[in-house]
């Protein structure tokens, strides 16, 4: 069988031709020293590009061309060794949404300083914030300065693009939005009744260790070191490790007694479960049951599917979510878990000095990094041993 993409004969005109990324070249007459050289040309310019090579129409190729051409580029890229898309990937495809809707199908040479700045009224007016608009303009510009690198659009079209200003703070109808401040300990005390089991601890947990949401719901048995006094949670995602950092956060007594009650044989098994949580209050619903159920309310209930299962661990988003819902039904002002990682901030620096929050946190320079890796671990488990 003779591969699509291999220097093959096309007999009704006699010409060499390949066909990359579904795209059929013609190379010439079939044979002759040219058209090997014109195959191996394209097979080199296709690799370089990925594995990719396009043709572009009359008018070169579209912005959702150049567009989908990046996203397969660096799908693998910007993918975590458990095989979940990173946030700045999902960052980079949400800035891409309007781009998508305004100009998707308009020639890609065309788009210019001011189609990027009609996709940064749009995001205004969709309420996103002067900085989230600023970080997605960007955004758009690295595609294009990659589309540039490969030689998608003309080199002309980048240079336009950065010339687009990012907006100034006052200056512009974009809202701004507050500094991330400290929860108010009233307002978590009075959240932690609202909330499953698994949620108030993680709560608990966070705002004792400051660490971040998604190391908190992605923590797995098998990632803690139990030691005699300080245990170490070693996450296998964390948001630095493609700087090949490695992230340890150290658990003191506090957190320690946070965790036990969840801890499972399973190694690989999830230390907080949303699964697990549910079980646990539809039992506390039956124990508590005034009267038994009757022999119909039972077989409805067997009958009965919901919508969405509970899956085995929580997400950023739904362990954001019900603390939201907590929220509301605890009758105070609307929190996030990640303002829990400034109260550890606060309260660490005040006691123990900067040094010491930084270390807790895991907030390091990409240059001071293997400077401070050792005295981080160090200094974070001395103090998580007193405080948390």
């Amino acid at each position: 069988m003779t591969h699509r993409n291999s220097y093959r004969l096309h007999k009704p005109s006699g010409q060499a031709v390949v066909t990359l990324g579904g795209h059929t070249f013609y190379l010439g007459e079939h044979g002759t020293p040219e058209s090997r050289a014109e195959y191996e040309r394209l097979v080199a310019e296709g690799k370089a590009q990925g594995g990719q090579l396009f043709k572009p129409g009359p008018d070169g190729l579209s912005v959702n061309e150049v567009m989908l051409a990046w996203v397969r580029e660096y799908a693998d890229y910007y993918r975590k060794p458990d095989g979940r898309s990173t946030g700045e990937f999902e960052l980079v495809k949400l800035a891409l949404r309007p781009l998508k809707r305004l100009y998707g199908h308009r020639a890609a040479k065309n788009f210019g300083p001011l189609a990027l700045k009609a996709c940064r009224h749009d995001m205004i007016e969709t309420g996103l914030s002067r900085k989230t608009i600023n970080n997605h303009v960007a955004r758009i510009k690295r595609v294009f300065r990659w589309a540039t690198e490969n030689e998608l659009v003309p080199p002309s079209l980048y240079e336009g693009l950065r010339a687009v200003a990012g907006l100034r703070r006052g200056r512009s109808q974009a809202k701004e939005t507050e500094p991330v401040r400290p929860v108010p300990e009233a307002h978590i005390e009075a959240v932690l009744p609202h909330l499953p089991g698994p949620v108030a601890a993680m709560v608990e947990l966070q705002n004792v260790t400051g660490m971040r949401s998604g190391e908190m719901v992605t923590m797995r048995v098998g990632e803690l070191t139990r030691g005699p006094d300080v245990w170490e949670y070693t996450p296998a995602s964390h948001k630095t490790e493609h700087h090949g950092f490695e992230r340890v956060i150290p658990l003191g007594p506090k957190a320690q007694s946070l965790i036990r009650p969840f801890l499972k044989a399973d190694a690989q098994a999830f230390v907080f479960s949303p699964r697990e949580a549910e079980a646990t209050r539809r039992k506390e619903r039956r124990d508590n049951r005034a009267s038994p159920m009757t022999p119909s309310q039972a077989k409805r209930k067997r009958g009965r599917k919901p919508k969405r299962a509970p899956g085995e661990s929580y997400t950023v988003h739904s362990y954001r979510r019900c603390i939201a819902r907590a929220c509301e039904n605890a009758d105070v002002p609307h929190w996030h878990p990640h303002q829990l990682r400034h109260n550890a901030a606060t309260r660490i620096r005040k006691e123990h000095g900067i040094e010491a929050a930084r270390a807790v946190l895991g907030q390091r320079s990409v240059a001071v990094t293997e400077i401070y890796a050792e005295q981080d671990r160090t200094l974070a488990a001395r103090v998580m041993s007193q405080v948390g």
